[in-house]
């Protein structure tokens, strides 16, 4: 529980110098950027694997809570790591 409290608050203040996001955004704009969002993926993906086996097997609450921490401050990183570098975030436009 303390590693998601202190994952909870890494995410608020990176949060506060950026601005709210009311699209899509899509990963890009610098190669470490890009590498957040593929570590993102992995972590949902392990998130679900984990809630499958939660299904058979007894699995740890904070085991899935820290797991979804973790792929929330990959998110937040990877803007917060855009907007130290100066670049705009890319959003999906519906064509």
């Amino acid at each position: 529980p303390a590693v998601v409290t202190w994952l909870e608050g890494r995410i608020d203040a990176m949060q506060e110098a950026l601005q709210p996001i009311d699209k899509f955004t899509i990963p890009g704009g610098h190669t470490a950027v890009s590498l957040c969002h593929v570590c993102r993926t992995v972590c949902r993906r392990a998130e679900r694997r984990i809630l499958e086996l939660s299904g058979s097997a007894p699995v740890l609450p904070e085991v899935c809570a820290y797991v979804n921490r973790l792929s929330d401050y990959l998110f937040v990183l990877s803007r917060k790591m855009l907007f130290i570098e100066g670049k705009d975030e890319i959003v999906w436009k519906k064509r």
